[in-house]
């Protein structure tokens, strides 16, 4: 695929966040690893203003090519795709269920076995620090070991998959598993599966998981 036919996809599916209500304004972002780096979306200009030029393209060092400047997470997207050589794409939302939650420093732990398609037996929170930092990107990238998923502490969620076809769904997934815990809350903490029970759900999950 083309660098130019990458640009329109993430614009694409940039669009396709708003539009599923997972995220709001300019708020959040996307990226799709590029040839020896990553195009991510702009700071600061609304996705249905975006044009192919507009999506930047950052290198692993952090510098950055374009008419706009990047996405003040880039730190974030940077450090995954080096961290994780089998990541493809990534997408960091303030979607309203999951940001109730890290608001509240909760994790969304095995209240239902589809936890499970992030890649553990949780989705786990990561400590609170502030946004564009690199102490955030060193805070998501302990949080997310063994996982492909977690919330951010007082911000947000982020995740990850191979190609930018399963990341949407991916994401709203975790925004339902968000909005199901939260409403299941009102009622008194659900019980929980076990360590077991979750091994056993991953172990079906198999080739599932994008």
């Amino acid at each position: 695929m083309s660098e130019n036919e990458l640009r329109e996809q993430l614009i694409a599916a940039a669009m396709a966040m708003n539009n599923s209500g997972l995220n709001q304004g300019t708020s959040g972002n996307l990226s799709v690893r590029s040839g020896k780096g990553f195009l991510l979306t702009p700071s600061a200009l609304p996705y249905e203003q975006c044009q192919p030029q507009d999506m930047v393209l950052v290198d692993m060092a952090g510098q950055c090519s374009g008419i706009r400047k990047p996405s003040t997470e880039w730190r974030m997207h940077r450090d995954l795709y080096v961290e994780h050589p089998d990541i493809g794409c990534i997408l960091h939302a303030h979607a309203t269920w999951c940001t109730i939650l890290a608001c509240l420093e909760k994790p969304i732990p095995s209240f239902h076995y589809m936890v499970a398609i992030a890649g553990g037996d949780s989705i786990p929170l990561a400590p609170y620090a502030p946004f564009g930092s690199q102490e955030l990107s060193d805070s998501l990238l302990l949080t997310l070991q063994g996982r492909r998923a977690c919330l951010l502490a007082h911000h947000g969620m982020v995740c990850f998959t191979k190609d930018l076809e399963n990341l949407l769904p991916l994401a709203i997934e975790i925004e339902a598993l968000a909005k199901m815990y939260v409403q299941a809350l009102q009622i008194g903490p659900p019980p929980l599966l076990s360590a077991e029970q979750m091994q056993d759900v991953l172990e079906r999950f198999g080739s599932y998981k994008p």
